[in-house]
């Protein structure tokens, strides 16, 4: 089922000097979550300066970030990353990887979780062992599963499973999601799940009539974030809904921001060519954002006073030499 959270434009985020202060009076209070496929993310990527000033700005922007086709099997690239982000942000932020997941050597790769320390705790993790079917197994790369405290979030706890299909057997390995699902809500005693990454789950990968063979879409109480007509693709050739976001339970869904979730176009928002986008990945990183327990709770007293302060700040801002973070 999906449902109307969603926006196929970017909002407005807490990382500009005026938004930042704003945050202060709680104006700007949200937790945002992120999902990207950063296609083969290695030592080699993690060399290239520009590649990774992109790769760290998309990631400042999320509390808990999921990198999906992340081949670093020595943890070099991936410890490069979080350094840059330590440097670059005013957070902390730590990791929690999988092993090395896939069929074959091509097909191997990682799920990685960025977060910041100071915003989430994570409490948990499992790796999910697919049950063979048959003579093989359905996940191409098995889910690892994490489960994060966020306090200052209306939902506080919740679980993530990510998913990386291979294309070619998107539709069985959405499905066998719902497995994970039962096995995790009978492990961790929580419905508060959501699932992200790249399903491969549009364009021929995956049909309006391949939905009646996916439990996810059958069974009610698991909503889509991302619509099936966005495109999370950075390619020409391709309009595809490929990457998603699916929450189980109408309480979940409750703490969800309305219409946050979203692709985050980085070629409009940073100004970059279609070659500069490539050179990070072939997909553009999609997020949802959760409300947070200070979200609308500015008490009208103080509002003269901010009036005050945003228009000295605004003065200062228009006086003071531009500046750019880097």
């Amino acid at each position: 089922m999906s449902f109307p959270f969603t926006a196929s434009s970017s909002v407005m985020t807490c990382h500009s000097p005026l938004l930042l202060l704003l945050g202060i009076f709680g104006l700007c209070s949200s937790f945002k979550i992120c999902a990207f496929n950063v296609q083969n993310f290695d030592d080699a990527k993690a060399a290239n300066f520009r590649v990774m000033h992109t790769l760290t700005r998309i990631v400042s922007r999320c509390d808990i970030c999921l990198l999906q086709e992340v081949k670093d099997t020595q943890g070099n690239a991936t410890k490069a990353l979080v350094e840059a982000l330590n440097r670059y942000d005013a957070y902390h932020y730590k990791y929690v990887a999988s092993g090395v997941l896939g069929r074959t050597p091509q097909d191997q790769e990682q799920y990685v979780y960025l977060y910041r320390n100071e915003t989430v705790e994570l409490t948990a993790q499992y790796q999910y062992v697919d049950r063979k079917e048959g003579n093989a197994a359905v996940f191409s790369r098995d889910p690892f599963v994490v489960r994060f405290q966020a306090k200052e979030t209306v939902i506080g706890d919740f679980s993530l499973i990510p998913l990386h299909t291979m294309a070619s057997d998107a539709i069985k390995e959405i499905d066998k999601l719902y497995d994970v699902f039962e096995e995790i809500k009978m492990k961790w005693n929580t419905e508060n799940v959501m699932f992200l990454g790249a399903f491969n789950a549009g364009c021929g990968h995956m049909t309006r009539q391949d939905k009646a063979n996916i439990r996810l879409f059958s069974i009610p109480g698991f909503f889509w974030l991302i619509r099936d007509q966005v495109d999370t693709t950075v390619g020409d050739t391709t309009s595809c809904a490929y990457d998603r976001i699916v929450v189980h339970g109408e309480r979940f869904l409750k703490t969800i921001k309305p219409y946050s979730a979203q692709v985050f176009n980085i070629a409009n928002e940073y100004k970059l060519s279609k070659e500069r986008v490539l050179e990070v990945s072939d997909h553009f990183p999609i997020e949802v954002e959760l409300k947070t327990k200070s979200s609308g709770q500015l008490q009208a007293p103080v509002q003269p006073l901010l009036l005050i302060a945003l228009s000295v700040i605004t003065s200062a801002l228009h006086i003071l030499p531009s500046t750019s973070m880097v």
